[in-house]
């Protein structure tokens, strides 16, 4: 059912649907279907009694939904259910409406522009600005862009989960990694400086967050930064294979695997018959595994370098440690 609009009215002889906001024979006006307020409830000619039945579920205090209508973005349209109507969604909140990966936090968080629109509330942070911003809609709900809500988190988020999610903006919402550079360079927001340190690290053609994390790991160990989104072409110009992490000039390729294979047979044989082909053209490939990245960070970047000696990669550095402040094991 479409919840943006009420639904129809039942006819006269059939039960009403709850959501509707109609009661037999009783008031209407009301979009069960969306966040409303107690306060809207009475208003609307309801009871109090009525919001003691299954059929609702309190988001927060004081705001509810139907049973029916909950979805994932319910929780934030409850909190801006709570705020006058120039309210919006930021911060973690504005970053899943936007589809952006960004870690599980507690909190719901909305904008204001006046410090007397705040509604307290457990599990809900509100901010005040009286910056004039400009907001977007996502999934029908208003929110801060997906550069300014980049450039917001650049207070709550460490450097890698910040550049995540950078790469991740570039690849799902249009804007290159020269334009959010551009962007933080611009900005005057409060956290612009971290914003603009984690907006260097970003790349175009990114994936996946892993492979965000294994290029991270690498480069903050002082090792020269492999390429993403490598295509090697036949030589007639069509296409042949593409690598997310690749050192071109010694053919080593660095490649993020999160995959189960074991009882897969066919995905097996399919991995054996690439990785014959790329041994064939010279190439090397480096797995790196999810151990490898959280629980084994150093023998992964003790592997990485190895391969480059090896390979013939000029001047290659001794492992910087900076990499540990970011990697903890």
């Amino acid at each position: 059912m479409d919840r943006s609009t009420p639904p129809a009215a039942p006819a006269p002889d059939s039960d009403p649907d709850p959501r509707s906001g109609q009661g037999a024979g009783g008031p209407v006006g009301l979009d069960l279907g969306r966040p409303f307020t107690t306060a809207a409830f009475l208003a609307a000619g309801h009871s109090a009694v009525e919001l003691r039945r299954r059929c609702y579920r309190q988001v927060l205090r004081s705001v509810w939904v139907h049973t029916e209508a909950v979805d994932d973005d319910t929780p934030i349209r409850a909190a801006l259910a709570l705020h006058p109507a120039s309210a919006y969604a930021s911060h973690f909140s504005a970053a899943r409406l936007w589809g952006l990966p960004v870690p599980e936090h507690p909190f719901e968080h909305v904008t204001v522009v006046k410090a007397c629109h705040r509604r307290p509330r457990p599990g809900l942070k509100t901010h005040v600005t009286g910056r004039g911003r400009a907001v977007m809609t996502a999934r029908g709900v208003r929110a801060t862009p997906p550069v300014v809500t980049f450039i917001q988190l650049a207070g709550s988020l460490a450097l890698v989960d910040l550049v995540v999610l950078g790469d991740a903006l570039v690849a799902r919402r249009g804007v290159t990694a020269a334009q959010l550079r551009a962007a933080c360079d611009r900005s005057t927001e409060y956290y612009a400086a971290a914003a603009r340190e984690a907006a260097a690290y970003v790349r175009d053609g990114v994936d996946s967050p892993q492979e965000t994390r294994t290029r991270l790991l690498i480069v903050l160990a002082g090792l020269p930064e492999p390429t993403v989104n490598v295509v090697l072409r036949h030589d007639d110009g069509s296409w042949w294979r593409r690598f997310d992490l690749c050192y071109e000039l010694v053919r080593l390729v660095i490649e993020y695997d999160g995959r189960q294979h074991a009882d897969d047979a066919r995905q097996w044989q399919s991995d054996l018959v690439r990785r014959e082909e790329l041994d064939d053209a010279g190439y090397r490939i480096l797995v790196v595994t999810a151990s490898g990245l959280f629980a084994e960070p150093g023998r992964t970047l003790e592997r990485i370098r190895r391969q480059l000696v090896e390979r013939g990669w000029p001047d290659v550095p001794p492992l910087d440690e900076t990499w540990k402040r970011h990697f903890p094991t």
